[in-house]
């Protein structure tokens, strides 16, 4: 599928172009293994001489479909998808990291993404620097080292809905001969495409946008296809060097550029590790991606009109959103995200805690729950749920103050969810 079409047809089209007869919708092939006549024929595909499927762990041809579908969204030669989007992250940096590697990432990340490269990578003997993502070009380069294996950052931060100068981060991470991973997450390829702004990888929880209904947890992992693993065998000897673990295959010699770290990906870490999307989740997910354009507009149009409400209401402290201008990151948002950000919106009440708690207590159409990016509105006070072990200092430290919401708004009449909003606020 040509990549000049645009977004709205890839939703519906990219990745899946069936035959005389076959199936007009993506079929669920929920199989976990695949028949073969002979074992010859069987022995090519372990030896990644032939295409096909042997065992679902590996591929299916569902999972397949999707994944295809959404590296044309983003403008990528391959992509796979995982069980999760945590999954999906912490792949996309250990299929080129290794014990005694370091990593530079920027401080504005999702929690579980922080925790994973802090605490869980670090045990595994990968060291990590964290950056202001507001640094200077100087100090971001002065973060790399000479082991320094990847840059990484997300487009939109969760929550702190920072936005990830993609350009600067990109330009460090190529000075230093290394790629910049970017999770995509909140803005998806609709209203950013990392790639074009110099990334070289992308992930995403596709539990969220990419999925929009609640209904699958799951994640993906794209490859531009552009960063050239070669110049820097040494760096990068698990794609440059033969696998001995997979019958000694060179993967940037057997695959090329466009083919190579998604191919290793899955004959090493998702044979080892296992962090497979069902197809019937990938079903889902695929339902949900048709309808991406068109949710994505009514989301980022019923946040611009919340956030302006919330800006303008006297109880309201302050307001998070890069749609905003007066934001601190307007302007990025201007650049990078021109046609709408997201729907996830962060803002403070008069009496901090205590307010947002009172608030949360008298919402009616925004459910409290951990999730976001759904076509339900949903609500959370972190300092009363997911960082309720967390003192006051210690939730400033990590820039999820006491008093911060999290409205993540869904594809309901933007009227009536003001109105819910207003309600509450006056319980206060």
């Amino acid at each position: 599928m040509s990549q000049k079409l645009h977004a709205e047809t890839l939703c519906i089209q990219g990745g899946y172009s069936p035959a005389s007869g076959e199936p007009r919708q993506i079929p669920i092939i929920q199989s976990t293994t695949f028949k073969y006549a002979t074992s010859e024929d069987m022995g090519k595909l372990f030896d990644l001489e032939a295409e096909g499927y042997f065992y679902s762990r590996l591929a299916n041809p569902t999972c397949d479909a999707v994944a295809a579908r959404i590296a044309a969204l983003e403008g990528g030669t391959a992509a796979m998808l995982t069980g999760s989007g945590q999954a999906a992250n912490f792949f996309a940096m250990f299929n080129i990291c290794s014990c005694g590697d370091h990593i530079v990432s920027s401080t504005s990340i999702y929690g579980g993404s922080f925790n994973l490269l802090n605490v869980t990578m670090r045990r595994m003997g990968i060291e990590v620097t964290f950056v202001d993502p507001d640094c200077s070009e100087e100090e971001l380069s002065a973060a790399c080292k000479p082991n320094t294996k990847l840059l990484f950052g997300e487009t939109i931060a969760n929550p702190a809905l920072t936005v990830l100068d993609i350009e600067k981060f990109a330009r460090v991470a190529h000075a230093h001969g290394v790629p910049l991973i970017v999770d995509n997450t909140f803005a998806t390829p609709i209203n950013c495409r990392p790639f074009e702004w110099g990334a070289d990888i992308v992930t995403h929880s596709t539990t969220k946008y990419l999925d929009g209904h609640g209904v699958a947890v799951g994640g993906c992992i794209v490859d531009s296809g552009k960063f050239d693993w070669t110049k820097y065998p040494d760096k990068f000897p698990g794609l440059c060097t033969p696998d001995e673990s997979y019958h000694g295959v060179t993967y940037t010699q057997r695959f090329g550029l466009a083919g190579a770290f998604i191919t290793k990906c899955t004959a090493q870490l998702m044979r080892d590790l296992g962090s497979i999307q069902s197809p019937q989740s990938a079903f889902y997910l695929n339902l949900g991606i048709e309808s991406l354009p068109l949710r994505m507009r009514q989301h980022c149009d019923n946040a611009q009109k919340i956030a302006e409400f919330l800006q303008s209401n006297e109880k309201v402290t302050w307001v998070r959103y890069c749609g905003l201008k007066g934001d601190k990151y307007y302007d990025l948002a201007q650049k990078y995200l021109p046609n709408g950000s997201c729907g996830v919106i962060s803002f403070g009440l008069v009496g901090g805690r205590k307010a947002a708690e009172t608030f949360m207590k008298h919402l009616k159409l925004g459910s409290i729950e951990t999730h976001v990016a759904d076509s339900r509105t949903c609500c959370l006070h972190p300092a009363s749920a997911t960082h309720r072990q967390m003192t006051d200092a210690e939730l400033e430290a990590c820039g999820v103050g006491a008093d911060l919401i999290r409205l993540s708004c869904g594809l309901e009449n933007a009227e009536d969810l003001i109105a819910d909003l207003a309600q509450a606020i006056e319980k206060v």
